[in-house]
């Protein structure tokens, strides 16, 4: 009896323990203060969300939208859908993109997106996006044809290495480099490792002719993004509320060279085409973020970090609200003055940086 006793104190005591690392790990008491930007307009047609946005220098951004993810709700079973935006353009009227090919459209679900442009051939531009169809995780890739704003689906990339693909980042016209955000797809499974804290997710270089992990202590890696330079990787590590640096090596394998802490759950990263500062889309409050609750609804912030490499990174708030304005940010892409934020399902912002 007395063992049991024991037992039963241990368990408790364990327990209780879990309870307070899982607070901790999604900031459940934090509560953020207004940061608002200047002449912020949402954006026409994004109704159900623009997880990811990428610009390209030119000024043309591209959106993915409608995604339908595990665990969060969702407001349109319409399949999700690709648009673009055109910076220089003051309606700021995404238009959606054509898709063409063989691609079962009924059951797009795009999450993560990358640009690839071709400097060796004749500058032919490359998306490459994450999908879900079905709940499974694969990788499109498509060519975009601007002048019919139109996609030609040219492949989809599956492997078992990339098993829960939450973000990609292309370095070729058929390779890049994509992270995992569970090790489990079992969801039971995936709530333990989350609850014991296990840092087993990964990073997976792909190409056709090699494929394999080269990142693999994240406790959930999501977004991934590459310096303007093309000599290091950076990867969300969202549950440790930081951002880990990676040099690109001989081979495209990756070392560690550091971590930069942001205090938030930070989702996507975008890069400035200009400074190299690094751009994210944070949920302030994890708690708040899964429970969804219209009266309290999950906030959104924005976070920078400027000289990333340097012994001192300068990690500033660009933007902050508690829900009453956007909900869920995952991606802040900057250019020219203006910045993008998105969501995962909800709208997607414009506005003025001070």
């Amino acid at each position: 009896m007395k063992k049991v006793a024991v037992f039963v104190v241990a368990f408790a005591a364990f327990i209780g323990q879990r309870v307070l690392y899982l607070r901790k790990l999604s900031l459940a008491t934090r509560e953020l203060p207004l940061n608002h930007l200047p002449n912020c307009l949402f954006l026409k047609n994004i109704e159900n969300g623009a997880e990811d946005i990428t610009i390209l220098q030119d000024g043309l951004a591209i959106l993915s939208t409608g995604l339908k993810f595990p665990g969060l709700p969702y407001f349109s079973n319409d399949p999700g859908k690709i648009y673009a935006l055109d910076l220089w353009n003051p309606r700021l009227s995404p238009v959606e993109l054509q898709i063409k090919g063989k691609l079962d459209l009924n059951s797009f679900n795009p999450h993560g997106i990358s640009v690839y442009i071709d400097d060796d051939s004749d500058k032919s531009v490359y998306l490459f996006v994450v999908n879900h169809p079905k709940t499974e995780s694969q990788v499109e890739i498509f060519l975009f044809v601007e002048a019919d704003y139109a996609l030609v689906h040219l492949k989809t990339v599956k492997h078992e290495l990339l098993n829960s693909v939450n973000d990609v980042v292309a370095i070729g016209v058929e390779s890049f480099y994509a992270t995992n955000d569970r090790y489990f797809r079992n969801e039971a499974l995936h709530t333990l490792s989350i609850i014991l804290g296990s840092p087993w997710c990964s990073a997976v270089f792909y190409s056709p002719e090699d494929v394999r992990v080269v990142g693999d202590t994240f406790h959930s890696a999501n977004g991934i993004n590459m310096s303007p330079d093309k000599r290091y990787v950076y990867v969300s590590d969202i549950l440790a509320h930081k951002i880990a640096v990676y040099e690109r090596e001989k081979g495209n394998d990756l070392v560690h060279i550091k971590s930069v802490a942001v205090g938030s759950l930070c989702d996507n990263i975008e890069l400035d085409h200009d400074t190299g500062d690094l751009w994210l889309g944070c949920h302030p409050n994890g708690a708040k973020f899964f429970s969804n609750d219209p009266k309290d609804p999950p906030g959104s912030e924005v976070i920078r970090i400027q000289n990333i490499h340097s012994e001192l990174p300068v990690v500033t708030q660009v933007y902050a609200d508690n829900g009453s304005v956007i909900i869920g940010s995952t991606v802040a892409a900057p250019y020219q003055g203006k910045l993008l934020i998105g969501t995962v399902y909800h709208k997607a912002l414009c506005c003025d940086l001070k």
